[in-house]
């Protein structure tokens, strides 16, 4: 059976920041990409916000040149899929993952990058023109949406922040509310009524995404009067909860009642020796991909003197 020193479990800004340090480190990282490789960032046209890019890059190629360079220092980047678990609670002990549900492989050390996947509402006009108009982050994408009509659609605190983001930037936010009020706490609504160019419309969901290509406006349905309006917008933006992709860690990993994981302190360990956690799969509060980097490398970090304590005894 093979073993590998440290193995990366997804393959984002974290995982690949990760690797970039493990291989550095020669503990030879092995990157199991996931169902999405690259990430949420493939799904995102321009990436500005990212240090060192001063005239933006493109999601994808930023991916493609953050494995070039893991694999550059002999990252090994596999396709493939990680579907079963069985981790060791033992100091030094060899934990096994099972890939594509075929092969099994030992390793000393994990990384788990497996980040978060935005939730959307699932429509066809919605699905189509994502990238197009349709963005799950408004931190990321508001920008392009400067001085024109926007909605959003969500009713927590993430929406409200997200809404008052976009108010400072749009000359119109239109916040679509499902229910008869809003979930988010006292203070963000104040702070979302309290913004002028804010409109909340409760009792109201998205009926369909009108645009070809890009989001051209909006249909919009009453849910209790059955009422259907149109309004004329360029961005819609989907606000209501991302959920970490830790499933096949149910059971091993300690973790929040959103199923986001737990690590110690201000390290990237979890409740398992040699077990470490890195990205939006650990993080709900930040999210972005510069936040995920950091915490890649400290993965790698606290991987490389896990196994050098372990050489030391």
């Amino acid at each position: 059976m093979e073993r590998i020193k440290c193995l990366i479990i997804g393959s984002g800004p974290a995982g690949y920041t990760a690797a970039i340090y493990a291989a550095r480190a020669d503990l030879k990282p092995v990157v199991y990409t996931g169902m999405e490789p690259g990430g949420q960032l493939t799904t995102t046209t321009e990436v500005d916000n990212f240090p060192g890019y001063p005239k933006g890059v493109d999601g994808p190629s930023m991916m493609v040149e953050l494995q070039q360079q893991a694999e550059r220092f002999g990252t090994e980047v596999r396709i493939g899929h990680v579907t079963e678990v069985n981790l060791s609670k033992e100091e030094g002990g060899i934990h096994t993952v099972v890939v594509d549900s075929t092969t099994t492989i030992e390793a000393e050390t994990i990384i788990i990058s497996t980040g978060a996947s935005a939730k959307y509402l699932g429509i066809p006009s919605e699905q189509r023109l994502r990238g197009g108009g349709v963005s799950a982050c408004a931190v990321c994408d508001g920008f392009f949406y400067k001085g024109q009509e926007v909605a959003i659609v969500g009713a927590g605190d993430t929406a409200a922040e997200e809404a008052t983001y976009l108010a400072n930037i749009c000359t119109k936010v239109t916040m679509l509310v499902r229910r008869d009020e809003m979930r988010a706490s006292k203070a963000m609504q104040h702070r979302v009524n309290n913004t002028e160019n804010i409109e909340v419309l409760y009792n109201t969901e998205v009926d369909e995404v009108l645009g070809e290509q890009v989001v051209e406006g909006l249909r919009m349905v009453n849910n209790t009067t059955q009422e259907k309006t149109e309004i004329p917008i360029t961005g819609l933006f989907i606000a209501i909860g991302h959920k970490p992709n830790t499933d096949i860690f149910k059971g091993h990993l300690d973790m929040d009642d959103a199923g986001y994981l737990i690590t110690k302190g201000k390290s990237t360990k979890t409740n398992l020796p040699g077990v470490f956690a890195s990205g939006d799969v650990q993080d709900k509060e930040y999210r972005q991909a510069v936040t995920a980097a950091g915490t890649g490398c400290m993965a790698a970090l606290d991987a490389e003197r896990y196994l050098g304590a372990l050489g030391a005894h």
